[in-house]
């Protein structure tokens, strides 16, 4: 199993922690030796599981397939007023990434990084319908040539410390790492309204493989 290198520190500090405490406790609390040590080899094992970095290669790479750009499930497909950078409706998509997914986020389409910001806020839970506008979040605009999508991660309410790796003005290719988001947490897409979109509410997804929607090129 391969694990994301925002995962090293924090799995090598659980890791002496976890070690500390099951010695305090064999040494000095002997009858909790038991119950202490199974509850430690869960909390390891999960630190372990959520920074996994599965390899992930699209199957079909294409400037009219957008693909999901993170692990989780379809919680919002509707038309929005997008007011930071599109000023004009689009359709938003929604992901829910639960502690459980990987949270590795990917580019869903090929591309030039026209717009990139990070937005301060608060942390409602991921699926509230607020957190698109008032949690924390990174915006980027991607320009694939003859359309923009926007990529929003939003912070949840564990997730305090979203990455985002795009800089303005890169090329970027579909399929690669775009950011990670640690603790739960959400992404929104901002499609064009002439996209089709190929997922529906409660969809599980899995980026880089499942298709979120399609764009006629003009």
């Amino acid at each position: 199993m391969n694990f994301h290198k925002e995962g090293f520190k924090i799995i090598i500090i659980g890791t002496l922690l976890i070690v500390l405490i099951a010695t305090l406790v064999i040494n000095y609390l002997h009858f909790l030796t038991i119950p202490v040590i199974i509850l430690l080899s869960l909390i390891f094992a999960w630190l372990l599981w959520f920074f996994r970095d599965p390899v992930r290669l699209i199957p079909m790479p294409g400037d009219d397939i957008l693909y999901a750009p993170c692990d989780g499930k379809v919680v919002v497909i509707e038309e929005v007023d997008e007011n930071i950078y599109f000023k004009a409706r689009r359709i938003q998509v929604s992901i829910f990434m639960s502690p459980l997914d990987v949270h590795v986020n990917r580019v869903p389409v090929s591309g030039k990084v026209v717009f990139n910001q990070y937005f301060p806020g608060k942390y409602l839970v991921a699926w509230h319908p607020k957190s698109s506008t008032e949690n924390e979040r990174n915006f980027s605009v991607i320009d694939q040539g003859t359309y923009e999508l926007g990529v929003v991660q939003i912070a949840g309410a564990m997730a305090r410390r979203i990455l985002n790796y795009l800089t303005v003005g890169e090329e970027i290719k579909q399929g690669e790492e775009l950011g990670f988001i640690r603790f739960g947490s959400r992404v929104d897409l901002y499609l064009p309204l002439d996209a089709k979109v190929e997922v529906k509410i409660n969809d599980v997804v899995k980026g880089n493989l499942s298709v979120v929607a399609t764009k006629e090129l003009l």
